[in-house]
């Protein structure tokens, strides 16, 4: 089988699939496994530089140049070239990736013969359905069913919900502020915190900074989308300049952190577990290594 991956998150699901050796076609950002995908065409691109700050990141995309995925190119022609048995893409996040239905016109424009599967995970629960439906077009059923039972010990394994948890604020757009949705409330849960603003499968909406003096968090977290550790490190200053930022409980009590957001918490892949982990390190007092504690002088 042929396939295209046209979101990162699938593209990690081909891999843990065990399928990398079908992946004919993969988004310019698409890094994992690390090593992996060297000699698989990109078949987008992004008109963005990537030195935009976020704040300069959300204008252009609320701007008239640059409508939801419009900030994508998709090579049409490279892809009618893969000639691919199945396209992977979806139609949850119109910045995240190329939407399902912009796919589907570019397929019935090339007219190719292939199946287009939108993934719509929301919780994570959804994520690991939609391996199984990707194991399900792929014959890998077996390899699917091995990933949903070790995700579920390895969450059944974290310290769940608890009495008295520390409220955390998941921050995964700086500018404007934007807390962590979806799946992410749940891998609070499951790492023994108290999701702030946000409950399970809810979308993410802007919000000002000035709320987050008054919800006063415990644990604060920040793993903006697309943004390495180091990027999102540059950056801080946003939240640090912030009106009350020395008083909030999570400065006072050093815990505020950086996390690799792609890798572990944006994505609707199985990494998420990780992602749950990583939480309880931080919360249960022996933080993971890919977890950096935010200097109490940083801004």
């Amino acid at each position: 089988m042929r396939i295209v991956s046209l979101l990162p998150a699938a593209t990690d699901i081909v891999a843990m699939l065990g399928l990398t050796g079908q992946l004919v076609g993969r988004t310019h950002e698409c890094d994992w496994p690390p090593g992996a995908l060297a000699d698989i065409p990109a078949v987008t691109a992004t008109s963005l530089p990537e030195t935009l700050t976020s704040r300069e990141i959300s204008a252009a995309i609320a701007g008239d140049a640059h409508r939801g995925s419009s900030v994508y190119q998709l090579d049409i022609a490279m892809l009618e070239g893969l000639k691919p048995d199945l396209i992977l893409t979806q139609d949850l996040c119109d910045v995240c990736a190329v939407s399902y239905e912009r796919v589907n016109d570019a397929v019935g424009l090339i007219d190719l013969d292939t199946t287009v599967m939108s993934l719509e995970a929301r919780t994570i629960d959804g994520i690991l359905d939609t391996v199984d439906a990707v194991a399900a077009l792929t014959g890998t059923e077996g390899r699917a069913a091995e990933i949903r039972a070790d995700a579920e010990r390895r969450l059944a394994a974290l310290p769940g919900p608890v009495p008295g948890a520390p409220t955390v604020l998941f921050v995964e757009w700086l500018d404007p502020l934007m807390p962590g949705g979806h799946w992410v409330p749940e891998q609070i849960t499951h790492a023994g915190g108290r999701s702030l603003l946000l409950g399970p499968g809810a979308h993410s909406t802007p919000h000002q900074w000035s709320v987050v003096a008054d919800l006063a968090p415990e644990v604060l977290v920040f793993g903006p989308c697309g943004f390495t550790p180091e990027r999102t490190f540059d950056e801080l200053s946003v939240a640090t300049a912030q009106p009350g930022w020395a008083d909030l409980p999570a400065v006072r009590a050093g815990q505020v952190w950086v996390v690799d957001g792609p890798a572990y918490f944006n994505r609707p892949g199985p990494r998420v577990v990780d992602g749950a982990e990583i939480l309880a390190s931080i919360l249960g007092g022996r933080p993971d290594s890919r977890a950096r504690r935010v200097p109490l002088d940083v801004g």
